[in-house]
């Protein structure tokens, strides 16, 4: 099989080709003139270059609409250099040295393939050859019996060759071919008989139909894959993807563990769903009016392109009407100069010609230029309702975008206020439902806030430690020294906080790198919260109020007394801005 040859390779130059090409072009006279002037590569259609002793295929780009390619006899081993012989139909590469079958996705228009006396060892990389008939692929080392199967998404092939390759030695081998690729009518340049056919159908009935039924399913498989794709453009073309259900809501908290563990607090699953329930209506309110919106526009764009269309077609029936008159006129002219003998009148009738020749010009650039003017005020009607469309959809996006944001804003008070609850009743021990230990100790964005569990001091209670976590270190607060109040824990006097660092002169020594407040427009709900609750730990510490204090109401234990409400007012405006110089008192 391999083939030996004392010549020196050869490289697919120019000047091959142009002999190439001069040698099988036109002969006589036809073949002389061609010589003279040239002969361009992209009109020729066949080309013949076996026994050259090529080693690669190379500058076959030119040939553009070649459409037979004769490559055998040559020492090839690697398929290349075929990508813009989009329209080629028959290719013969037999007796070469191709151990792959590759670089043959551009074929599309390809019949007739010829791979004979090669060292090919699997049948792959064919898919793009729709329209193959013919298939040589003998004196080759393909082995594999079920890798004949591969050949049976091509339904237009009717002849195979496979002999010499050591899968022809099997011994059902023409049976399990015939079974199946039952649309063969030649294998290995013999017809198939209807016996063969239906002893092959009998011996191979039952795999034969399990593959069917397989192949069904993969079939309606890549329908539906095909049909989704096909859904899914359109929804793009309308601006409007994945609008058309919980998509977008659930991408928000696809990833936001810290909302998954404040799940756990009552009611928040209840909220969370409703929450949900109105963002998809107005999203499907999004997709249902950018879906009607899409079809105004593609029928404005069909109606557009109607009126091109008339406009050209009655401006070119026009232009064949004069051409007509003038053609009919142009006989008669000419018939009469011909038959004229004086000089004069013969100019008289030539100048009269040239002057129809001109008004029929003439009259073509007035069509033209009419054309013109109507196209260009056709564009422009068509700009202006276009602008608008895109306007009016644009308009009502934003203000359903301005739903959801105030949607979010709603969700996110009523969280505050449940989590404040919540931790007021911890505190207190009157929680009735037993919290998981992750939502007890769980960092809150980037705070650590740990929960009591029942029957543990609240924070603040003497021999407790209150620990907090910022960004940048950890305050260990130390133990108050006073019995008095149970719920008053250790405070900080009075000091500044800056850049995230506050300090105290009291008996408690240490030190906090609070986060920065202000807001990212980017966070989830979920740490914008734990930013508000860090805030109120914070002003609470500083300011004597113990924990119970974080409710919608007042409270005074051991410190001033605080307005929940308000205080609720101070932390938002604290996280829509950046760092503060406030004072803890």
């Amino acid at each position: 099989m391999n083939r030996l040859c004392d010549v020196e390779p050869r490289v697919m130059d120019d000047e091959m080709l142009k002999l190439a090409v001069g040698e099988q072009g036109p002969r006589d006279e036809a073949g002389q003139l061609a010589k003279q002037e040239g002969i361009l590569f992209k009109d020729v259609l066949s080309l013949q270059l076996d026994f050259q002793n090529i080693l690669r295929i190379d500058n076959l780009w030119q040939f553009e609409n070649l459409r037979k390619l004769q490559l055998d006899n040559n020492i090839i081993e690697k398929i290349e250099g075929l990508e813009n012989l989009i329209h080629l139909v028959w290719l013969d590469l037999s007796f070469n040295n191709i151990e792959a079958i590759e670089g043959l996705d551009t074929l599309v228009n390809l019949e007739d393939l010829s791979l004979f006396n090669n060292r090919i060892s699997k049948i792959d990389s064919l898919d793009a050859l729709v329209k193959l008939q013919v298939l040589s692929l003998g004196n080759n080392q393909i082995g594999n019996m079920t890798n004949i199967i591969y050949l049976r998404r091509f339904k237009d092939l009717r002849t195979l060759s496979l002999s010499g390759n050591p899968v022809a030695e099997a011994e059902d081998y023409r049976t399990f071919i015939c079974a199946y690729l039952p649309d063969l009518v030649y294998l290995d340049f013999q017809r198939i008989d209807d016996h063969m056919k239906e002893l092959a159908e009998m011996k191979h009935q039952c795999s034969v139909d399990e593959l069917k039924h397989q192949e069904s399913l993969m079939q309606a498989q890549l329908e539906e894959e095909q049909a989704r794709w096909e859904e899914l453009e359109g929804h793009k073309a309308a601006f409007v993807e994945q609008l058309n259900g919980p998509f977008l809501f659930d991408s928000m908290y696809a990833e936001d563990v810290e909302g998954s563990q404040l799940s756990h607090l009552p009611g928040v699953g209840e909220l969370v769903q409703t929450y949900k329930d109105k963002f998809v209506v107005i999203c499907l309110n999004i997709f249902k009016f950018g879906m009607k919106q899409q079809e105004k526009r593609k029928a404005e764009l069909d109606t557009f392109m109607g009126c091109v269309q008339e406009a050209i077609q009655e401006k070119q029936e026009q232009g064949k009407h004069e051409i007509a008159k003038f053609e009919e006129k142009h006989l008669l002219t000419l018939s009469s100069i011909r038959d004229e003998s004086e000089l004069t009148n013969f100019e008289i009738k030539m100048a009269e010609h040239s002057e129809d020749i001109t008004e029929l010009v003439n009259v073509l650039m007035t069509l033209e230029m009419q054309l013109v003017e109507q196209l260009e005020e056709t564009i422009n009607m068509f700009e202006r309702n276009i602008i608008d469309l895109v306007g009016l959809f644009v308009e009502n996006v934003q203000s359903l975008m301005a739903q959801c944001r105030d949607l979010e804003n709603h969700h996110h008070e009523k969280l505050l206020e449940i989590a404040i609850s919540t931790r007021e009743k911890i505190v207190k021990g009157e929680l009735d439902e037993d919290l998981p230990d992750a939502v007890r100790a769980a960092p809150r964005g980037r705070q650590e806030w740990p929960l009591p569990h029942r029957g543990q001091p609240p924070p603040g209670v003497p021999g407790s430690p209150r620990p907090l976590s910022g960004a940048g270190g950890v305050l260990q607060a130390g133990t108050s020294s006073s019995d008095s109040a149970a719920c008053q824990g250790p405070r900080q006097s009075p000091g500044q906080w800056k850049g995230g660092r506050a300090s105290s002169n009291t008996q408690t020594q240490g030190e906090v790198t609070f986060p920065s407040l202000k807001a990212d427009p980017k966070s989830p709900p979920w740490s914008r919260l734990t930013d508000h609750l860090a805030v109120v730990e914070f002003l609470t510490q500083g300011s004597g109020v113990c924990d119970t204090s974080l409710r919608i109401g007042t409270c005074r234990k051991g410190g001033p007394e605080v307005n929940g409400s308000s205080l609720l007012t101070k932390t938002r405006s604290l996280t829509q801005s950046g760092p503060h110089t406030t004072s803890t008192s």
